[in-house]
């Protein structure tokens, strides 16, 4: 969000430039990620952490700016017709007057109808301008409203339009913009109603029918649900609770007649009709995240005064503030003690009720103890629960800076992760192998999840976007996106790991499972002036593989191609180490290549940790070499295509020769004398004795023997 650092200075007296101010709230964690502009068109972008809706605003901002600089910070003070013996109509609970009607529900499922209106009022006072019917109380606790008559609909004064463009929204009329402005100032949600458009001149808070429709103020008509929370007039519903209004009641230039409404909405209703209607606003930001339940009236008696100061008009009656049910926060216990204990610092009481008191809590000396206190959490403040986060709010606002840097004090032994000791081996062969590790979110799209896994993802109830709404099942996804990411930046050479988390729904509960994903594309060999360039291979993939696993104890590593369907079904493989799935590795599938825009080969790498930990590190022991010759022998050899090599390597060494040192290919041919649906190889067998020199007879026999078990496999010898 955007804050104007010369909006701050009309609440306290900041002396200090911009830039200081700016590097001074970002280091009480009031994020200033950059500035721009300069002058009164100054701007900062400001990285708000969404715990912490009581600082999407301007008053919030220079709330902070007080408390940091230990300056006064000034009211905000909506200009008003003086009216004797003007206040507020409250209804509240405890009164008595708000009638319960017990009878079930037609809508919704919260087994009775909770009813609150304006209409009853103590006996004697003044009649109430509008009545306000609250039928869902736990939904909208409370509703106040205001009413204008008589205004002139037109452009908003210079000072407003100007700071609302500043802030990038568009100046509309000036009873839209009082309400913007205010948003953009105090944070509080507001709507102007045209008040001749609302049928019967009253308000309903009630849950929609199934199937009533609402236009909203974007011009689209919306299908409601009997879980959607609406604001209604005698007849339809005229806006979303929490979200955005009534195209049929907006403000006009034919408007004269004005109802202002601010509200309090409960956030997950708010939340989940943004989310079924994919209708994200400024209110609904605001609303999602908890908004100031006290700062109904004040809200509504600003926007009035910049309607009234703009375009004239008559104030009629007083706010009406219906209360249904009161949100109180209950008080925090805060000993000194503790946050000497959590800090590592005495701080003296003075500072801790100065820091907090700035910030608006009110603070009362408890069981007449002065080293212990009795916090009242102000209503804006939904994030402070515990004692901690007094500790934290008194930590930030005094300096992080001025503490002293010391480790705490400490007394045992330093133990070591279980699977310490495997991490770092594997770490450092990927590192070892010109890998560099990367970090993707934890979060993928439920396409994604679909896509590169078949287990069951766990959905978020608040997920960030659409693209990032279940919990990972796979590493694959955000693998490919780093990798994209640096292709569309020119870089086309990569290589990269990560080590990770994925998440599975397993009937009511969650699995959480270690996986590392390797990701490479571009040159296997550069191109130079004494060698020609290559591009990645598969078996580059594949080796670099064999090697991570040839750092775990296994009796045998076998590979076929039972890969998963994102990748290419002729360039990858799976390894299987004594039998057990542990990696599937290749190159990634040329559709989901080409849907993810991927500009060349990508290979992909993915190992199952919980079955490679199973088995335990190699032990590298020292061997002296031979000191008695090798001896080598070739085996030329005709296959069928479903031989594969894997095959014949286990008939060898399956004929248990313990001189064999190794087996391997030499050559492959395909074609020519070659039937089709077959191929020729060379294979190279090699014989060493550690305590003696080998016989021409134990040779010839170790080579009839692998002869007989190559022709067990339907090998055919080719002449030589």
């Amino acid at each position: 969000m955007k804050i104007s650092p010369q909006w701050l200075r009309d609440f306290v007296d900041v002396t200090v430039d911009d830039r200081q101010l700016a590097e001074d709230l970002t280091a009480v964690g009031i994020a200033v990620e950059g500035i721009s502009g300069n002058g009164e068109n100054t701007v900062f972008e400001m990285e708000i952490g969404t715990n912490r809706p009581d600082a999407m605003n301007h008053y919030g901002v220079a709330r902070e700016a007080a408390a940091i600089y230990d300056l006064p910070l000034k009211a905000i003070l909506p200009r008003l017709p003086a009216r004797a013996g003007s206040a507020a109509f409250k209804l509240r609970p405890d009164q008595k007057q708000a009638p319960k009607d017990k009878a079930p529900s037609p809508r919704g499922s919260h087994g009775t109808r909770e009813v609150v209106t304006s209409r009853e009022h103590e006996a004697g006072a003044p009649a109430v301008p509008l009545p306000i019917e609250i039928q869902a109380a736990k939904l909208c606790p409370r509703f106040t409203g205001r009413i204008l008559r008589g205004v002139s609909i037109r452009p908003s004064a210079e000072k407003i339009a100007r700071r609302i463009s500043l802030m990038d929204s568009r100046p509309i009329n000036n009873a839209v913009d009082a309400s913007n402005y205010t948003l953009l100032e105090m944070g509080k949600p507001t709507h102007a109603y045209d008040l001749d458009l609302l049928a019967g001149g009253r308000i309903i808070v009630r849950l929609a029918e199934e199937g009533e429709r609402l236009k909203t103020l974007d011009g689209v008509e919306r299908k409601l649900t009997t879980e959607d929370l609406v604001i209604a007039d005698a007849k339809r519903p005229v806006g979303l609770a929490g979200i955005m209004g009534g195209f049929d009641t907006m403000i006009t230039d034919k408007t004269r007649n004005i109802l202002i409404e601010s509200a309090w909405f409960d956030p997950a209703t708010v939340r989940k009709m943004s989310r079924r209607h994919g209708l994200h606003t400024d209110a609904s930001h605001r609303f999602e995240r908890g908004a100031d339940f006290e700062s109904t009236i004040l809200s509504c008696d600003r926007v009035a005064g910049l309607i009234l100061e703009s375009g004239g008009g008559e104030l009629i009656g007083d706010a009406v503030d219906v209360i249904a049910m009161r949100i109180d926060q209950p008080p925090i216990m805060l000993q000194l003690k503790e946050v000497e204990r959590i800090l590592g610092e005495r701080l003296p009481g003075e500072e801790v009720v100065r820091v907090l008191e700035h910030l608006g809590f009110e603070l009362g000396v408890a069981r007449g103890n002065a080293a212990e206190f009795r916090v009242q959490i102000p209503s804006w403040r939904l994030d402070v629960a515990r004692e901690i986060d007094l500790v934290e709010e008194i930590a930030r606002i005094h300096g992080y800076d001025k503490f002293r840097n010391t480790l705490p004090a400490y007394v045992g032994s330093v133990v070591e992760l279980p699977e310490a000791a495997k991490d770092g081996k594997l770490r450092s062969s990927l590192l070892g192998l010109g890998y560099d590790e990367a970090v993707s979110l934890s979060f993928i799209s439920k396409q994604d999840a679909e896509k590169f896994s078949s287990a069951n993802p766990l959905e978020l109830e608040n997920p960030i976007s659409e693209e990032a709404s279940v919990m990972r099942t796979s590493l694959a996804p955000g693998m490919l996106d780093m990798l994209a990411y640096n292709l569309n930046r020119g870089t086309n050479d990569v290589r990269l790991f990560e080590t990770g988390a994925i998440w599975e729904a397993s009937g009511t509960t969650a699995v959480e499972l270690k996986r590392v994903c390797l990701g490479a594309t571009g040159s296997a060999i550069a191109p130079g002036v004494n060698q020609p360039g290559r591009a990645l291979s598969f078996f580059d993939v594949k080796g670099d593989v064999e090697t991570l696993l040839g750092q775990f104890d296994r009796d045998t590593l076998n590979f076929d191609t039972n890969t998963a369907a994102h990748y290419h079904p002729g360039r990858s493989a799976r390894a299987l180490m004594d039998g057990s799935t542990v990696a599937q590795f290749g190159q990634v599938h040329p559709e989901v290549a080409a849907s993810r825009k991927l500009k060349q080969d990508v290979f992909l790498a993915e190992i199952d940790l919980e079955r490679l930990y199973l088995h335990g590190l190699r032990e590298v022991r020292y061997e002296p070499p031979a000191k008695y010759p090798a001896v080598e022998r070739d085996f030329s050899f005709v296959f069928d295509d479903t031989v594969s090599f894997a095959m014949i390597h286990a008939a060898v060494i399956g004929l248990g020769v313990k001189e064999l040192r190794g087996l391997g290919p030499v050559e492959i041919f395909r074609g020519g004398a070659i039937a089709s649906g077959s191929y020729s190889i060379l294979l190279r067998a090699t014989f060493q004795s550690f305590d003696r020199t080998l016989r021409d007879d134990e040779i010839a026999g170790w080579t009839n023997a692998i002869v007989k078990a190559l022709q067990a496999l339907g090998g055919r010898l080719r002449a030589q």
